[in-house]
């Protein structure tokens, strides 16, 4: 493990996406930056996820991120909106594997027990453990950036240990991984 390394932890959706970027320098997690990307006035699908795709690949060439933790979409009752937040998902993983950065998914129950100790803690839980860990003076008013921060720190929090989720190191292990025609 490098002595200074920089995750890039992602929500994705198509209303809001939120992402957050933290250095580590040591052992010692040190807070960079809390954002979200607005979707809500775009009425074509295809605008935002170009958008994501564009705010991610931002992202990475301007803060050189060396992973990149990013959170399932959960399965809900939903279908059209799973198969949104997958395409969002995608495509900010799109972004990440073509700058061949290490990607690695959280579900949403994971990264709130990595952060809070609560598997079921609620956004603003999570939130709140986020302003006391990294010392940030104000919280936002969408907690979609935080849920993106909660991905890095829970990434951090996970670095090192055998069973982290699904990681990807480049086009070639995605494909690995979830095409079943490949022989493993």
């Amino acid at each position: 493990m490098a002595d200074e390394r920089i995750i890039l932890g992602i929500d994705p959706g198509t209303t809001i996406m939120g992402f957050g970027l933290i250095k580590i320098v040591g052992k010692k997690m040190e807070f960079m930056l809390l954002n979200e990307l607005l979707l809500q006035k775009y009425n074509d699908p295809y605008v935002k996820l170009k958008l994501i795709f564009e705010r991610t690949i931002h992202l990475i060439d301007t803060y050189h991120p060396d992973e990149i933790a990013i959170e399932a979409p959960f399965f809900g009752k939903n279908v059209q909106s799973m198969l949104k937040l997958g395409r969002a998902q995608g495509v900010a993983m799109a972004a990440g594997l073509s700058r061949e950065i290490p990607i690695t998914e959280y579900l949403p129950k994971k990264i709130k027990m990595a952060v809070t100790g609560n598997g079921n803690a609620s956004k603003e839980q999570v939130a709140r453990m986020l302003q006391s860990l990294l010392k940030l003076k104000t919280l936002p008013k969408n907690l979609d950036s935080t849920d993106g921060l909660a991905a890095a720190v829970c990434h951090y929090y996970n670095s090192g240990k055998v069973e982290i989720g699904k990681s990807y190191s480049g086009w070639e292990s995605f494909v690995k991984q979830n095409d079943k025609r490949v022989k493993k």
